[in-house]
């Protein structure tokens, strides 16, 4: 995620670029895509509606259309639509450092009589990142005595990159999270980090997103109870029991599942992976590095450090002699590093259905070029029923809204029977989108989104806008 420290000052490295947002900084200024031909001005608008906002990073949208929004640095706030105003619900108390603090947030099916709002956070003074489940009474504001943590995923200091922060409801009230590699970004010169000397755990993503053992590097399913707990949902990657393999896993081989959603209808998963930084393939090393985009509807092990875009092999490299060994597997991937606690013997990997390199992509022109943030959105249904002024045309029926946070494009991309990318389409393309980072479809069926703004943080130009069919 972030290459920056805090709290002081901001000062950006510019080697490491590829988390969330902060592995990002190949480029000094911010730049948009040309994607394509203008959308008809008499057809969608975009709408500021609440501006002053300091690092706004997380939102969702209520039935009774409220959008609780979320700041990193652990404000959480609420646009009400009937006052046309944003006022603060509370704060957590984060650990707002590197690449942490508040990274996601996601309301139960059920918030409109509960109140339970889920959030993923950075703790002052405990080297974990915690999933918690919080409740807004219904005066708005937000009880800090309700905390019931959920899951604690293990930090530490130093900080390496990718911390995640992805969260999202099934419609069987199953709850996902997406979790970073939490490995260094710049020190494998954009190839796939695998380091086994010692002393170089960190710079070794075998030991997290290839390790069936850790939380970090997958997206991890489970279904919150009402008495704070947990319990394991059937279909996940590997059943309980298995002391080298966590059963709370659903997918793994994740580099930064940042953003990341569910489509209630047909129950694929989707979610962008942050990828590394190499611009030309390395016949010693691997491919170059590229963004992905990821669908399933099933468990499954979607190939980091070994393999990228469609199924791209990297070979095995010593870090000590500077010799390439073979490349790997798709089929039968095995885990040998030194650092791994869990499984040797891993799933056979997935491929991503859409991945762009830095430069221009043959395939996908419609991605542009430069650094790249692959970020995934919610699913656009369109219903003759609903009465709303405000609804996306019918035009958009079965778009997954796809972005970049660092390109600054809304991509809707509709897939055929195979779940294979069969159409990209701009939304507002002659319109720059500020670094977005958050998208959610409200109730009157308009696009709530949350924009950066144009620097890399303490933004004058953050908002939370909607795209909505013009009046």
């Amino acid at each position: 995620m972030w290459c920056v420290r805090f709290p002081e000052k901001v000062f950006m490295q510019p080697r490491c670029r590829r988390g969330w947002l902060g592995s990002l900084l190949a480029a000094g200024a911010f730049a948009v895509a040309n994607v394509g031909a203008a959308e008809p001005s008499s057809r969608l608008e975009r709408t500021v509606l609440a501006e002053g906002l300091r690092e706004p990073i997380a939102l969702d949208v209520a039935t009774d259309g409220r959008v609780v929004l979320a700041e990193r640095r652990g404000r959480i706030a609420v646009w009400n639509p009937s006052g046309d105003r944003l006022e603060t619900a509370g704060a957590l108390s984060v650990f707002s450092g590197p690449e942490d603090g508040l990274l996601g947030l996601a309301l139960h099916p059920g918030f409109a009589t509960n109140g339970w709002i889920f959030c993923y956070h950075g703790t002052p003074g405990v080297l974990e990142n915690r999933l918690s489940r919080f409740t807004l009474r219904g005066d708005g504001v937000l009880d800090l005595a309700s905390q019931r943590i959920l899951l604690r995923v293990p930090t530490r200091i130093p900080k390496p990159n990718h911390s995640g922060g992805g969260l999202a409801f099934d419609a069987a009230g199953c709850l996902y999270l997406g979790t970073g590699d939490y490995t260094y970004a710049d020190r494998s010169e954009g190839f796939a980090p695998l380091d086994h000397r010692p002393g170089q755990e960190l710079n070794d993503s075998e030991r997290t997103a290839a390790n069936t053992a850790d939380w970090r590097g997958k997206i991890l399913r489970i279904h919150p109870e009402p008495e704070g707990g947990y319990t394991i949902p059937a279909g996940n990657l590997f059943p309980p029991g298995d002391p080298k393999a966590l059963p709370e896993i659903y997918a793994m081989g994740c580099r930064n599942p940042f953003r990341l959603s569910l489509d209630g209808p047909t129950g694929r998963l989707f979610w962008g992976d942050v990828g590394p930084d190499a611009t030309q393939p390395n016949p010693a090393r691997g491919p170059a590095g590229f963004d992905e985009f990821h669908v399933t509807r099933t468990a499954g092990n979607f190939g980091w450090p070994y393999f990228i875009a469609d199924n791209r092999p990297y070979r095995r490299f010593d870090f000590a002699t500077q010799a390439s060994g073979e490349p790997w597997n798709p089929e039968r991937p095995v885990n040998e590093s030194p650092f791994n606690t869990g499984l040797r013997d891993l799933p056979p990997a997935r491929p991503a259905f859409l991945w762009y390199p830095p430069g221009p992509s043959a395939r996908w022109p419609e991605v542009g070029s430069g650094p790249r943030s692959a970020m995934a959105g919610p699913t656009y249904h369109f219903s003759a029923q609903l009465q709303s002024r405000s609804k996306l045309p019918v035009e958009w029926d079965g778009a997954t809204f796809l972005f970049d946070w660092e390109r600054g494009w809304i991509l809707g991309a509709w897939l055929d029977d195979r779940e294979g990318l069969a159409r990209l389409k701009p939304l507002l393309p002659g319109q720059k989108f500020r670094r977005p980072i958050c998208l959610q479809l409200g109730p009157d069926g308009a696009l709530y989104l949350i924009e950066w703004g144009s620097r890399w943080s303490d933004n004058t130009d953050a908002a939370l806008v909607r795209v909505a069919a013009a009046q």
